[in-house]
């Protein structure tokens, strides 16, 4: 049943009591003498209805302060991408401003895009809760909680032809909400400079020691027909344990040195490339396998508000240098240091009879000092098993499941099973750092004297292949003589068969018992 809440206005009470509005009024009146009564009167009601209680929402909400965060410029995309650039990057986000009022009921924001004629087409976007075809698009942000914040991307841009570097519109949009005033905001979107490109190929560095110092040089090209106006601007990252040690007097860096902007005043002109023109350098940490780093050139230099700490070495410049692979939008290096993880095999022997079937624990020791990281890189190991035996199974458990083989099987006799340690089959035994092992059910099937299987380790980063490999033997002894009557199946009609005669001798007893004696006559 929907029950409906009516607007009930709020009720006085007429008693004359103290706290009564009409009372009160009632009694000021008593005290104003007739001539002074008009002038009186309307300071008088001024001040009861100033300290009369104001009603309640009808359902005990209350109000709340939307707050909207987006940018006040916005670049759309590049002067030479044209009619072919798409972008679905600009957000409208929200935020309710922290506070005991609640959430925000139903949010909204309406988006008028009319401003981008001539530089901008606005077609629909969004996470799927906006609507619109354009030049006007609705968002539903549903109920956003209070010092929490929603964004949606309300439009898909699309750039045109003709436009140049510095052309702009604007957007323009309202938030509301049931429980909070409207708020209003406009964004100049802004047509970038020319598109600045990277070498398309990763570069792939090998053999750093960690905490030396690396040079890199980074390339760009200008391939349009527009001029770099405003200078051009280097932004480089690190990563996975990698750090700038450059310090130019034209970079700002973060205060890990992992990221840098560097802006030059080089006006970058078409169809030229340019390079630093010394090289940028960086180390890795102690320890690390692997590392990136990456860099973007911008004909916009806006630096990140992040970057607060300025170099202090001599400037970067940039120089002329032949536009060979520049076609990328990042440049990124690859970079392997000197540091290896080794792994060593974990063996055992496979040791019964024939006709049994028994666990062998197989799997690999992780010596480090370097530390894997990523599924895909930790490796694993194969295993060929002893001549004579048969895998029969390698059991593994996952969260609520399992199976019966961790490792691939070979296609032929005689082959290897393939153990990937990073795959979700090994989640449950996986040690990274440490020892990984699993159990390999092996049936002994005869005997085969000096007979041996191999247990094989392998990853990217093992560069002492001396220990990768192990032996798996094979102590067989001969099955025992009454071995079938082991089989469950043969004792449990062994068993039935006892427990019939038994149940026959002393049914037998019983009848015996029972039969009358007769006494011969005498």
């Amino acid at each position: 049943m929907t029950t409906q809440r009516r607007n009930v206005a709020p009720t006085y009470r007429c008693d004359d009591g103290p706290s009564d509005p009409v009372g009160i009024l009632r009694r000021m009146l008593r005290r104003i003498p007739i001539a002074r009564r008009p002038a009186a009167l309307a300071a008088t009601l001024a001040a009861v209805l100033a300290t009369a209680p104001t009603p309640a929402a009808a359902d005990g909400s209350r109000e709340v302060e939307l707050r909207l965060e987006t940018l006040t410029t916005f670049r759309m995309y590049n002067a030479d991408e044209g009619a072919a650039a798409e972008s679905d990057d600009f957000v409208v986000p929200v935020a309710v401003a922290a506070g005991d009022g609640g959430p925000a009921r139903n949010v909204r924001v309406v988006v008028d895009t009319t401003g981008l004629k001539g530089v901008a087409r606005a077609a629909k976007g969004g996470y799927g809760n906006c609507t619109g075809e354009g030049p006007v698009f609705t968002c539903e942000y549903g109920d956003v909680q209070n010092g929490d914040g929603e964004a949606n991307a309300p439009f898909t841009l699309h750039g045109v032809d003709g436009v140049e570097p510095g052309d702009s519109g604007t957007v323009t949009y309202t938030a509301t909400a049931d429980n909070a005033a409207p708020v209003s905001g406009t964004t100049r979107m802004t047509v970038g400079g020319p598109t600045l490109h990277t070498p398309e190929r990763t570069e792939t560095v090998k053999g750093v020691e960690p905490g030396k110092s690396v040079p890199l040089t980074p390339r760009f090209a200008n391939h349009s027909r527009f001029t770099a106006e405003r200078g051009v601007a280097l932004h480089i990252t690190a990563r996975d344990g990698l750090s700038l040690t450059s310090r130019p007097e034209n970079c700002s860096f973060d205060t890990g040195f992992t990221s840098a902007w560097c802006e030059f005043s080089t006006r970058a002109a078409p169809d030229t490339a340019y390079r630093t023109s010394s090289p940028i350098t960086y180390r890795a940490a102690a320890g690390k396998l692997t590392g990136t780093l990456t860099y973007t050139w911008s004909s916009d230099p806006a630096k990140p508000a992040d970057l607060t700490v300025r170099g202090t070495d001599d400037p970067l410049t940039l120089t002329g240098t032949a536009d060979r692979g520049l076609t990328g939008s990042t440049g990124d290096v690859s970079v392997e240091t000197t540091v290896q993880a080794d792994y060593e095999p974990v063996t055992g022997t496979v040791r019964g009879r024939v006709g049994d079937t028994v666990t062998v624990r197989l799997g690999v020791r992780d010596h480090g000092p370097g530390r894997l990281l990523g599924s895909e890189t930790l490796g694993g190991f194969e295993v060929v098993p002893p001549e004579g035996t048969t895998v029969t199974s390698i059991p593994y458990t996952f969260e609520d499941g399992g199976g019966a083989w961790a490792c691939e099987r070979p296609e032929k006799p005689g082959g290897a099973f393939v153990c990937d340690i990073g795959s979700d089959d090994f989640y449950e035994v996986r040690h990274e750092g440490g020892t990984t092992v699993i159990g390999f059910r092996i049936r002994i099937d005869r005997q085969v004297p000096g007979a041996r299987g191999t247990i094989r380790t392998h990853n990217p980063y093992d560069r002492t292949p001396g220990n990768d490999t192990a032996v798996i033997p094979l102590d067989a002894s001969p099955a025992l003589p009454y071995r079938p009557y082991r089989d469950p199946a043969v004792w449990a009609g062994g068993v039935a068969v006892a427990v019939a005669a038994v149940v026959l001798v002393a049914g037998y007893r019983r009848r015996r018992r029972r039969a009358p004696v007769v006494t011969p006559p005498r």
